[in-house]
């Protein structure tokens, strides 16, 4: 018997069409096959890839370890609960469910099973964060920015589920304090729910992120900003960059090709260096999914757990109730 983890992927749209195709890139792992109830699309994905579709979730489950879940959230707490009762381990794409206590339902459910839930926030493996994520100590504020281009796809659910949780998780995993405030506002501009948001969350350390999210800006941006004693990062999530600035006591003679700051009488002066960590090039979908293996195999946590899936859940969570306040 193979020692391969065997995997299969229920949904084969954009998404589950990127998940199947980069499992085969999986060391330790195989894609058994897939599910999709489009005809068209199973047919579509057999052909690219030679995957093998079956005809029902209940059949793919029967010949696999894990099950990777990338269909509408909708559908995630029945395929994940149906899932962890066969005693599979779950992927499951972000957001984690429709609901809260759905995704609190599927904690007690993993428990019990004692199995492995991954949730697929992949910013967490983009290699621009990854490279500044040793240099993040403490930031007391934080500033992003995710805009993006109209497309119809996506727009059954407010632009804080489609697009800011991926931001909220970031923020999360950074700040090691609960969540204190969260004030929001947001437009509905060209489909039913909002389309640009804003939110403002703040922490019980002091620490406040302030999120900017839209799907109909003209280009592209994944920014993130984090401010600290003495140090500022960005990084660009969508060109793969990051930077950092820091400001540094002057001691002897200053360096005469730095940015030397002269903080005031008897304060002294700060030299400001630039800083470009090194970013090792990598596909964050693969590097997500072998980590989600990579847990199974040695039997530790994963990467991102359903916790912290459902934690960035119950705060998107909160920035909708901000802005339903707003409307009242």
């Amino acid at each position: 018997m193979s020692s391969n983890l065997r995997v299969g992927v229920l949904g084969a749209g954009h998404l589950g069409r990127i998940h199947i195709q980069q499992w085969r890139e999986v060391e330790g792992a195989v894609c058994v096959g897939f599910h999709d109830p489009h005809p068209e699309k199973r047919a579509a994905i057999e052909q690219e890839f030679g995957a093998r579709p079956f005809t029902s979730a209940e059949e793919l489950m029967e010949q696999v370890d894990a099950i990777d879940i990338v269909t509408p959230t909708l559908s995630h707490h029945a395929l994940a609960e149906a899932a962890l009762a066969r005693g599979l381990h779950v992927f499951i794409e972000k957001p984690v469910t429709h609901t809260v206590a759905e995704a609190e339902h599927l904690m007690e459910l993993a428990v019990k099973a004692g199995r492995l839930v991954q949730v697929g926030h992949v910013e967490r493996f983009n290699p621009a964060f990854v490279a500044a994520r040793p240099h993040l100590l403490n930031p007391m504020f934080i500033e992003t920015h995710r805009l993006a281009q109209f497309n119809p796809r996506g727009t059954d659910v407010s632009v804080v589920l489609d697009l800011m949780i991926h931001d909220i998780d970031v923020v999360l995993s950074v700040v090691d304090s609960p969540v204190a405030s969260v004030s929001a506002s947001g437009v509905a501009v060209v489909s039913d729910t909002p389309d640009i948001a804003n939110a403002r969350i703040g922490f019980a350390n002091g620490c406040v992120a302030n999120l900017t999210a839209s799907r109909i800006s003209l280009k592209n941006m994944r920014k993130s900003r984090f401010f600290q004693r003495d140090a500022y990062i960005a990084v660009d999530m969508l060109t793969k960059e990051a930077e950092i600035v820091r400001m540094r006591p002057v001691s002897g003679e200053p360096d005469p090709f730095a940015i030397t700051l002269e903080l005031g009488e008897g304060k002294g002066s700060r030299e400001i260096s630039f800083e470009k960590p090194e970013v090792k090039a990598s596909n964050a979908i693969r590097e997500e999914l072998a980590a989600f293996a990579g847990s199974i195999a040695a039997g530790t946590a994963a990467a991102v757990t359903l916790e912290q899936g459902t934690e960035a859940l119950r705060t998107a969570h909160r920035v909708l109730e901000g802005m339903a306040v707003q409307h009242a």
